[in-house]
């Protein structure tokens, strides 16, 4: 089924901002991946872990980058859809299914006190 049929003589809007975020986007999600990670890559090799105290704040760091990480990927991802409808909405002009409306000339009565 093709589903984006290009309708014929359709023009393309300028293409802005979306482009450049949208090349970004790779080395945006790594260097978010990286820096934290990094960091503690460097809490972990300086923390005394041999308190209790001291592996505790360590697993709370660890949660701590993890939820980071994760959110930054939601929000890479979620800037990439926005690229991406971006594009779409920009881009030629596509013809969907048609869908036969039965009333769409003359609309029907809904009841006894209609008036058309």
């Amino acid at each position: 089924m093709n589903w984006l049929r290009k309708i014929p003589g359709s023009q393309r809007a300028v293409t802005g901002l979306e482009w450049a975020i949208w090349r970004k986007l790779p080395l945006f999600f790594a260097v978010g991946t990286v820096l934290p990670l990094a960091a503690l890559a460097v809490l972990h090799w300086q923390v005394d872990v041999s308190t209790p105290a001291g592996e505790r704040w360590l697993q709370m760091a660890d949660y701590m980058v993890v939820g980071v990480v994760l959110f930054h990927w939601t929000a890479v991802v979620t800037v990439g859809i926005g690229c991406v409808i971006v594009m779409v909405m920009k881009g030629p002009a596509y013809a969907a299914d048609s869908y036969a409306v039965s009333h769409s000339e003359r609309p029907r009565s809904t009841g006894p006190d209609d008036k058309a």
